[in-house]
């Protein structure tokens, strides 16, 4: 496991652990519904509520998958490689559909943090 793989999958787990966060406010009813599904309500009606409470679970287990293939759990094996490479292609994507989302603040705010998360999960594929 290299420094940079490292970092890497630090840097990506945080901005996990902050999105889960702000999924978690949503959910709960707060006010930062423009950050999440497209902008389009500051407070999140309950359908994407319970997808925001949802996407708390994804995002545990996305950190899981790229924490192990970075090696903190052990050694990979294929199942978690190409558990990676799904999930760069998924934030990749992502960095597109929150560039074009109607909501500014979505767009100056998830579409560099999927940006990063899909960057750091191509040096950790490629490690």
């Amino acid at each position: 496991m290299t420094a940079l793989v490292v970092a890497a999958a630090i840097v990506a787990t945080v901005l996990l652990a902050a999105a889960a966060v702000l999924q978690v406010l949503v959910a709960s009813g707060r006010p930062y519904g423009r950050l999440v599904w497209g902008g389009q309500h500051a407070v999140l009606p309950r359908r994407l509520r319970i997808g925001s409470a949802v996407s708390v679970l994804l995002y545990a287990g996305f950190a899981v998958i790229l924490l192990w293939r970075a090696g903190f759990f052990g050694p990979s094996n294929p199942f978690i490689d190409v558990a990676t490479w799904v999930l760069f292609g998924y934030f990749a994507f992502g960095v597109v559909l929150n560039g074009i989302s109607r909501s500014r603040l979505e767009r100056l705010v998830m579409t560099p943090t999927c940006a990063v998360v899909a960057a750091c999960l191509l040096v950790i594929a490629l490690s």
